[in-house]
């Protein structure tokens, strides 16, 4: 972990560069940042509100919010995963700590992510909701999300040069961790039985923490903090074990 330290500036550099090519070309450039979100929020709304009839306070914020933070797993681990099979002529040629690499693609996410932020103030003022003190605990809450991002993607991105059907697995992982992560809902609705295991994904603990400071403004939930800063370490120490173990075996097979 002293290489993230270390090369922090290449880090950033190359995270604000990926940032910069994936809207290269495009005629709105950075603002699809912004209108992502908003469109999946309008479609995801009009189903959601309307056509099911939810009775959730303040749904549009409820709905965007958690839209963003797993916007943010999503587009983090999947900009990982091809981290390094995206990069054969840096990996062969140029020696350097190869975790950089994965974390460069999960920092641009996070800047993705910062920019979708404003949609979500944009929001907050328009329906006149205020955050409250705890908000102050976003920044951290983030942390812990990037954390687990980046342990999640040291692994799924080793393991995907060997094993290519990885990146194809990881899609449906995603499309079925959306609707079991409470982004659409809330815990409540689901039976009891359920919601202590539905507590054992760190998303769910993540957006529940992000709704309950940011939109109803209830308490901190400390049990939510401590778990998410105990698995994020976690999961860093896990994939970066991972990755070191498939890591010799790059260069001959990227």
């Amino acid at each position: 972990m002293n290489n993230i330290f270390k090369y922090r500036h290449l880090i950033l550099n190359l995270a604000i560069t990926n940032f910069k090519l994936k809207y290269k070309n495009s005629i709105l450039g950075f603002f699809w940042s912004l209108l992502e979100p908003f469109f999946m929020l309008v479609v995801l709304y009009v189903v959601f509100s309307s056509l099911m009839k939810t009775n959730v306070e303040h749904y549009q914020l409820f709905l965007l919010l958690g839209i963003i933070c797993w916007g943010f797993f999503e587009k983090g681990t999947s900009m990982g995963i091809n981290s390094i099979i995206g990069n054969p002529n840096i990996v062969k040629n140029v020696y350097f700590p190869r975790e950089i690499l994965v974390m460069s693609s999960c920092l641009t996410a996070l800047f993705m992510t910062l920019f979708e932020f404003i949609v979500f103030v944009i929001f907050m003022l328009f329906f006149q909701v205020m955050p409250g003190i705890y908000s102050l605990f976003v920044p951290i809450i983030l942390i812990f999300e990037l954390m687990i991002i980046y342990g999640i993607s040291l692994a799924i991105s080793a393991i995907n040069v060997s094993y290519r059907d990885i990146q194809y697995i990881w899609k449906v992982i995603l499309q079925a961790g959306f609707f079991g992560t409470p982004i659409l809902y809330q815990t409540s609705m689901l039976p009891s039985s359920i919601v202590p295991y539905m507590y054992l994904n760190p998303m769910a603990r993540i957006i529940e923490l992000m709704r309950n400071i940011v939109i109803y403004r209830t308490d901190f939930n400390i049990y939510s903090f401590e778990y998410l800063s105990v698995v994020s370490l976690i999961f860093i120490i896990i994939g970066y074990k991972i990755f070191k173990k498939y890591e010799p075996y790059f260069a001959e097979n990227i």
